[in-house]
């Protein structure tokens, strides 16, 4: 098989979330070694909210091979933080697909806020495959509307799932 230049845009929140309420936690490293062994993927940017006291995990994450893009958290009436990515992610992908920078795009993801850019990619011939953070009951039906190609990230718990090893995320937070 021909070698591709494939880029993961990989949505930081829905990917925890995601995984966490299937009832097991990601091994990142592995994650990305998956993701370069199984999609030709060469740039994994990873875009997650930007919280100081989670610093250790930036670097845990940074030394497993993916591109943090951050986004500046801002925080609800109940405290709670919130660093929406959605419109970073699309813009970054949409951007490196008019400049070609890329073969074909991973998305990961279950939001169905990307519909608009899995059906762009699809038509630029762009879009290898979106991976599912959430069970198929979960993913978004505009995602499935469009046809593309979806994978489950449940379907590779035992590659995926982290093994009794000390976590930078063990607190549960990305």
């Amino acid at each position: 098989m021909e070698s591709q230049n494939n880029v993961a845009y990989i949505d930081g929140a829905n990917l925890h979330q995601g995984v966490i309420s299937l009832g097991w936690r990601l091994d990142y490293e592995r994650f990305r070694v998956w993701l370069s062994e199984k999609y030709q993927v060469k740039t994994a940017y990873l875009f997650i909210g930007l919280i100081p006291k989670y610093k250790e995990l930036y670097t845990y994450l940074s030394k497993s091979g993916f591109t943090l893009v951050f986004k500046e958290v801002v925080y609800d009436n109940d405290g709670k933080a919130k660093g929406n990515c959605d419109a970073d992610l699309v813009l970054q992908a949409t951007r490196d697909a008019y400049e070609d920078i890329y073969d074909k795009a991973v998305i990961v993801s279950s939001d169905g806020d990307y519909a608009g850019l899995v059906r762009f990619l699809i038509d630029k011939k762009k879009m290898e495959i979106l991976l599912s953070p959430a069970p198929t009951e979960k993913c978004s039906i505009l995602l499935k509307r469009t046809n593309v190609a979806i994978s489950y990230l449940a379907d590779q718990r035992s590659l995926l799932e982290l093994q009794n090893k000390k976590a930078p995320d063990r607190d549960r937070t990305l």
